[in-house]
């Protein structure tokens, strides 16, 4: 398969984009009627040509008016690659700012420049070359090829697909086992196929059967069908133009600005941290306007932390990474306000005094070294695929301060700090209640506010304490009965010696054994509690098995009762107790055979 390649353009209205795309690919981009009956473009078009490497360029045809800023964004967002067109005749104008700031805030470094219309002024070419550099120079395009061309007469086509060749030479490969991000710019009906969506696929690799997720619902889809320009594939890589046909979701469901994305692959939120691209100040702007990425639009409040910081509260949900670039735009206005990256896709709260000004300290020391090391310290463990689906960096090795265990990446000095609390808290139960063996298993995970039951082992370990049934408990720290002890030690006795008579709750209480000295015993294994408040010793069981080995197989009730001597009131939850270890096995309503005879 040939590399593929996907290209917006960008320009003022009646610059010639369209005229451009068309006279290098032989397809009209305008697809509405409007469009070519105005000589306008509203809407995004799509057009394919084949270089002569080889190469399959896909050209994203985005609007120049400044009425359709929301289509040209859309377009431009998923593209990695922009090709900027300027008119011989009348140069650099307001909507081709307009662009240049969609495309820094959007943070494209590849790109040409094309000047179209060359026949209608050739000898502007000059002044307007010097208008590009000028304007340019401050961004990542300042050093992008220009070239001169006319649509109408064909003049520099041939230089521009060479020199496009040679661009794409240094573009890197992507990354083909990236998890799906595919933002959606059409959806439609096909008869016969169902929902078909339309969109750039710039990372990741799609395959028919695959199954995807739409992003902010609980809808999952299945990729029936893949094609991309009119030919059927199987498997599509990035970057290309890929019409997906979806199975189990309606086209009224899903329209621009949705997104499909892997499943568990990526981090959904409506509050993120941001910084600001040079020369936005957020201090400045409205505390309400919109924002771009991929081909949504989503209104955001701002929450200014200073100049350079904010934080943006989404109407919606929105799956992103570290270091997704936004496009910001005011609500009043049409005109571009910026950019910002994305720096925390679950940032803490604000709510004591100064907190937001220590919080834009904190982002301003975030580096992609100490990323890692912050989160884990503020949250104190995340686990592997949270930060994997946040794409926050990992470095090799880990700071010192950071333990990567099983899944989770765990802080330290948390984990000391966790271990030093669960000693104290088992020593102070220990203290008032030696009868209760501990803390339950539970309530330390709440006691220490742990982010997930899974570090409880790891924090009983480096607490140097132990786990005996579903309690926390101090190996030092032997447990004992208190005033119960008394009433225990000859009731151990007597049911060593009579071990199938179970004492009668009168009985129990006359010795003062009530639930809480009976679960207390019976949690040191002094002694056996089974249902309807039968007491025996731990002995019992196995008492019994050496008596009910000897019967003929398999017996009844009545012969178990008369080979123990004792009463149903206690055979009965014996047999039971016998069945649920596995040492008898009950046949029918009044049958049961030792197991294995």
């Amino acid at each position: 398969m040939s590399e593929r390649f996907v290209i917006a353009t960008a320009g003022h209205v009646d610059h010639g984009k369209s005229a451009l795309v068309r006279a290098l690919t032989g397809t009209e981009p305008d697809r509405w009627d409007e469009e070519r009956e105005r000589g306008l473009t509203i809407d995004l078009g799509f057009a394919e040509t084949t270089l002569v490497s080889g190469r399959s360029v896909s050209f994203v045809d985005v609007p120049g008016h400044e009425r359709f800023l929301g289509n040209m964004l859309a377009g431009l967002g998923p593209a990695p690659i922009v090709c900027l067109v300027v008119s011989a005749d009348e140069g650099w104008s307001a909507q081709t700012s307009e662009h240049r700031d969609a495309i820094a805030a959007l943070g494209v470094d590849t790109g040409i420049v094309v000047i179209s219309k060359l026949d209608l002024a050739p000898e502007n070419v000059e002044i307007v070359t010097q208008q590009i550099r000028d304007e340019l120079s401050d961004t990542a395009l300042a050093d992008a090829p220009i070239i001169a061309t006319s649509a109408t007469m064909g003049t520099g086509l041939d230089a521009f697909r060479q020199e496009l060749d040679q661009l794409l030479d240094g573009v890197p490969s992507p990354d083909t086992s990236a998890p799906i991000r595919y933002w959606v710019d059409r959806s439609f009906a096909v008869k016969g196929a169902g929902t078909v969506v339309t969109g750039t696929l710039a990372a990741g690799t799609l395959r028919v059967n695959d199954t995807l997720e739409l992003a902010g619902t609980d809808t999952q889809v299945t990729v029936r069908n893949l094609q991309s320009h009119g030919s059927s594939a199987d498997v599509l890589t990035p970057v290309t133009r890929a019409a997906v046909n979806l199975r189990g979701v309606d086209v009224a469901e899903v329209a621009r600005g949705d997104v499909l994305v892997t499943p568990g692959a990526w981090f959904h939120t409506e509050l993120i941290d941001v910084v600001g691209t040079p020369g936005v100040d957020f201090t400045d702007l409205a505390q309400e306007f919109s924002i771009h990425i991929g081909t949504a639009t989503v209104y955001a409040h701002c929450r200014a932390l200073g100049p350079n910081f904010a934080r943006l509260a989404l109407e919606r949900a929105l799956p992103l990474h570290v270091g997704d670039r936004l496009i910001l735009r005011g609500t009043g206005q049409r005109l571009i306000t910026g950019g910002a990256t994305v720096l925390d896709l679950d940032p803490p709260q604000l709510r004591r005094r100064g907190a937001a000004t220590r919080r834009a300290e904190t982002l301003g020391h975030l580096t992609a070294a100490n990323h890692l090391e912050l989160d884990v310290a503020r949250h104190g463990a995340l686990e592997q695929a949270t930060v994997t689906a946040m794409s926050i960096p990992v470095p090799e090795p880990l700071a010192a301060s950071v333990l990567l265990h099983d899944r989770w990446f765990i802080d330290r000095d948390r984990l000391t700090a966790w271990a030093q609390r669960l000693r104290e808290a088992v020593t102070e139960q220990y203290s008032k209640d030696p009868a209760a063996g501990g803390i339950p298993q539970q309530a330390a995970v709440y006691l220490l506010e742990l982010p997930h039951r899974e570090l409880l082992p790891l924090v009983i370990q480096r607490a140097q304490l132990i786990e005996h049934s579903g309690r926390v408990t101090d190996p030092v720290l032997k447990p004992t009965l208190g005033a119960a002890e008394a009433a225990v030690t000859p009731l151990e006795h007597r049911l060593l010696a009579e071990p199938f008579t179970a004492p009668t709750a009168d009985e129990l209480a006359e010795l003062g054994l009530g639930d809480k000295e009976l679960a207390a015993a019976a949690q040191q294994q002094r002694l056996l509690r089974l249902p309807d408040n039968i007491v025996l010793h731990p002995k019992t069981p196995a008492m019994a098995m050496r008596e009910l080995v000897q019967l003929a197989q398999p017996f009844t009730a009545a012969e178990a009762r008369q080979a123990l001597g004792t009463t149903r009131r206690t055979l009965i939850p014996l047999l039971e107790h016998l069945d649920a270890r596995g040492w008898t096995q009950r046949l029918d309503g009044n049958l049961r055979q030792v197991k294995g005879r």
